[in-house]
Order: structure tokens, then C-alpha cells, then sequence
């Protein structure tokens, strides 16, 4: 399972499957163990009492040391199975895994912990099989109650804990034992709003020197995480690259199974190295904040139906001139233009403005604002413009995702979506912080009093 040769191997998944038996009956367990080896002294034929159920089928891939995973897919698809195995609770039909260092885990809820037992002995009990020593849990242990903060349920059967506060208390665990590697399954949605950005700057802490092995179904955490992400789809490992580029092929095969046979969409890929040189964001630093616009239409990778298409998306002044280049905080306007190929009922015009790990900053989409419905023959061109006040963005790389669809923000299909349409590069002297500035009309200090 574990090598203590040095490597910049973290872990290593080489061709590994997991079969389980699925008995109809409890009693055909029972002849699953006995029968086989009766027919077999009787020279009769075998069978079998279970049917197969293949949870992974052949799934490899390294993670270096220091690197952020993701594992992405549907319910189902062998994501838990794949965690238990690397974590050493499972064992693989076939393959084999070396993880290198020591893993913490932290899986469904209900793994790890004795209902029976307290807090305070689950902490030991955990701990301790974690690896540390009663003294080093004992030096840990206030830390680790003073993390969880689930005060003096610490002393009672965690069988009486909501799900919130068993997260609380496995999590302050791992966050305690010095793990090189940790693995964090979907626990971390049942946790309260406080307790989970607590747990998130842990982890982004953690991430400066140790190994994160991430699993979730928000595709936007996985791209704020992770440097890269595994997609796993019933058993099968269908993509293995950048997070950004296998959560946008993964979102593009969610949309198609939510549209079954109805409509079929095809990839819009575009090599990156394909993009004209002059599109690509070129640094820059002024004496003022710039934003520069690059279009990037005709080279947008994403997925199209045929049914519509986006033609141009332009952002300009409020005359309508396109611009290139922007400061923020000033009003714009801009147009997306697309043509229904097809027949549409209520057609949805929107967009939305992503940072370099693919988080959703700001968008509108039309829908709200046409009522009723605007219905449109075969054939037509139209025009979708959104007038608001550019907001002051922190130095980096952004685009702009645009899209048209036929329904309503509920329940919609997707004809044509475009992930990189408008390339932006902010340039600017001044710092920023958060994910989107905005500006401030005054900001003073002034003594008001001393304490002598």
C-alpha cells in the first residue's frame, strides 16, 4: 500500500478495479460460501449465487507531492469506492495504489467514529489510529476541542450529534495529526456556513506543503481547489487534466444527459495554441487601471445543439462604440448577438464573468427583464444588450462565458454555451482584495481619544 522511498509520488492509482456481489436474497450468501465448493467436490459445474456490480474498472493516475485533486462525477459513478481503497479501508479487486506519507481521511458521514463512544474517545481512538501517541493526542487535544467548538458535547455518545457536529469533531481530527495527505470526501456540505469557511482556510493553509485529494459535486469549488481533477463515470475514468478543462467537459456531459434524446450537442474544442497571438492578454501596468478586451468568439471552446448560435458579443461604450480597453467603475454596455436556427420559444440570452480558476463573479442573463417571453421564428437575429456599471476588478485574468437557451433560469436547454468568448486583462497599480473591488468615495483616519 505505502513505500518509504522517497518520491515526488504522492499516490499512485495503476489499474485498479472493485467488483462487489450483489445477493438478491440473504440466503443466497449463505450458498454463495457453500455451494461452490459442494458442486466442486461432486464434479458438478459452478455458478454463482450474485450478480457483479463493477464500482471501478481500470482506473489510473498519479498526484504529485503538493498537488490539489479533484474527483468529480455523478452519483454513483465510484467515487467513495476510489477514496476507500487509497485510504486503505477498502481493498481493490485488482490493481494496486502506493500512497506515500501519512493520509488523514475524512469520508461519508459515519465513517471512522463509535457511536457509542464520546467525543473525547473518539478523538483517541481516531488520533490514535491515525498514527500519533497518547501523549501527542493529550498535548492536542484542547486545540482540537477549541477547532471543533461543540463545547461540552464533547463529553457525551456522538450517537446524540447532528450531522454538523460530527463533521466538526472528525474534521478538527485530521486538522491535528500532521497528515501529508489529506482526503476530503462530500462530508463538508452538512456543515454550518461558519464552521465551513473555518475548514476552508484550514485547508488552504494546508495546501502550501501537503497533498489534497478533494471530492465534491460543486464543480466551482473543485476549480477554486484544485490544480487539476479526475472524472470518474460509472467505474470508467473518462478525463484527467486541468481542472478547469475537465470540469467543463464534465458540466457539458451533465447537460446532455439532463437532455436525453431531445437535443444533441456537439464540443466546440479549440486547441489553445490555436488562438491568434493577438487575442492572448498581454501584461501591462499603467499609471491608471486598465482593463483590456480581447473577442474571442471564433476560437471559444464549449458545446452547440444547432438549434442556435452565438454570433458576436461586443462591449462598448453607452453610444454603442466597441472599446478595447476599460478602467472599471464606468457604465457599459454590452451586446450579445446570436441567431435561432430553429424555432424558439422564449429564448435566454445571459452571460457571466469568471476568474482564472473559473469562479462565477457577476452575470445577468435576459429573462427577467423580456416578459412575456419573446417567441422567434427560424431564422432570426437577435440582440441581447445589458447596460451596468463595469465593476473594479483585482489584477488577473478573466472571461466572459455567454450562452443562449430556449425556457426559463429554471428549466431551460442550452443551445449554444461558449466558455471563453471575451478574454479580459486587468492591469493596475492600486491593490484590490476580494473577488471583485469596488470604489469608495472617501476613506479617512483621524485620532479620537488616547487612553492616558
Amino acid at each position: 500500500m505505502s513505500s518509504d522511498a522517497p518520491t515526488d509520488v504522492a499516490i499512485r492509482v495503476t489499474g485498479v478495479t472493485k467488483c462487489f456481489q450483489i445477493y438478491d436474497q440473504p440466503h443466497q450468501r449463505l450458498r454463495q460460501a457453500i455451494m461452490p465448493r459442494l458442486r466442486r467436490a461432486l464434479g458438478l459445474s459452478q455458478r454463482s449465487y450474485f450478480q457483479e456490480f463493477w464500482a471501478l474498472k481500470g482506473v489510473d493516475f498519479e498526484v504529485r507531492r503538493g498537488d490539489t485533486v479533484g474527483i468529480i462525477g455523478r452519483n454513483g459513478s465510484g467515487k467513495s469506492t476510489l477514496l476507500q481503497i487509497i485510504c486503505g479501508t477498502l481493498q481493490a479487486t485488482s490493481g494496486t495504489v502506493e500512497v506515500n506519507g501519512r493520509v488523514a481521511a475524512l469520508l461519508e458521514l459515519g465513517a471512522g467514529f463509535n457511536p457509542e463512544f464520546t467525543g473525547r474517545e473518539n478523538v483517541y481512538l481516531s488520533a490514535s489510529i491515525l498514527g500519533l501517541t497518547r501523549e501527542e493526542i493529550d498535548a492536542r487535544f484542547d486545540d482540537i476541542v477549541d477547532f471543533a467548538d461543540i463545547g461540552d458535547f464533547v463529553e457525551r455518545p456522538v450517537k446524540t450529534y447532528s450531522s454538523g457536529m460530527y463533521v466538526r469533531l472528525a474534521f478538527a481530527v485530521i486538522a491535528h495529526v500532521d497528515a501529508d495527505i489529506l482526503v476530503i470526501d462530500e462530508a463538508l456540505a452538512v456543515g454550518d456556513a461558519i464552521f465551513v469557511q473555518k475548514c476552508m482556510r484550514f485547508l488552504r493553509k494546508f495546501r502550501e506543503n501537503g497533498t489534497l485529494l478533494f471530492v465534491s459535486h460543486d464543480t466551482s469549488s473543485v476549480l477554486n481547489f484544485c490544480q487539476s481533477a479526475v472524472w470518474l463515470n460509472r467505474g470508467d475514468m473518462l478525463m484527467h487534466g486541468s481542472a478547469e478543462e475537465t470540469c467543463n467537459a464534465y458540466i457539458e456531459y451533465c447537460s446532455q444527459e439532463v437532455y436525453g434524446d431531445s437535443v444533441k450537442i456537439t464540443s466546440r474544442q479549440v486547441a489553445r495554441e490555436t488562438v491568434p497571438t493577438a487575442l492572448k492578454p498581454k501584461a501591462k501596468v499603467e499609471k491608471d487601471t486598465r482593463l483590456e478586451m480581447f473577442d474571442n468568439v471564433a476560437n471559444a471552446a464549449g458545446w452547440q445543439s444547432g438549434v442556435a448560435s452565438i454570433d458576436s458579443v461586443v462591449l462598448g461604450s453607452l453610444e454603442g462604440q466597441p472599446l478595447s480597453s476599460f478602467a472599471g467603475g464606468e457604465e457599459v454596455l454590452l451586446r450579445v448577438r446570436a441567431t435561432a436556427h430553429q424555432a424558439l420559444s422564449s429564448p435566454l440570452i445571459g452571460f457571466f464573468v469568471k476568474d482564472r480558476l473559473g469562479q462565477s463573479l457577476f452575470g445577468e442573463h435576459t429573462f427577467t427583464y423580456i416578459q412575456p417571453p419573446m417567441q422567434v421564428e427560424a431564422g432570426t437575429t437577435l440582440e441581447a444588450s445589458f447596460r451596468f456599471t463595469l465593476p473594479m476588478l483585482p489584477n488577473g485574468d478573466y472571461s466572459m462565458t455567454v450562452s443562449i437557451a430556449d425556457g426559463d433560469p429554471f428549466a431551460n436547454t442550452q443551445h449554444a454555451w461558449l466558455h471563453d468568448a471575451v478574454l479580459i486583462k486587468v492591469a493596475s497599480p492600486k491593490l484590490r482584495y476580494g473577488l471583485v473591488g469596488i470604489p469608495f468615495d472617501e476613506v479617512t483616519m483621524k485620532r479620537v481619544g488616547t487612553t492616558e
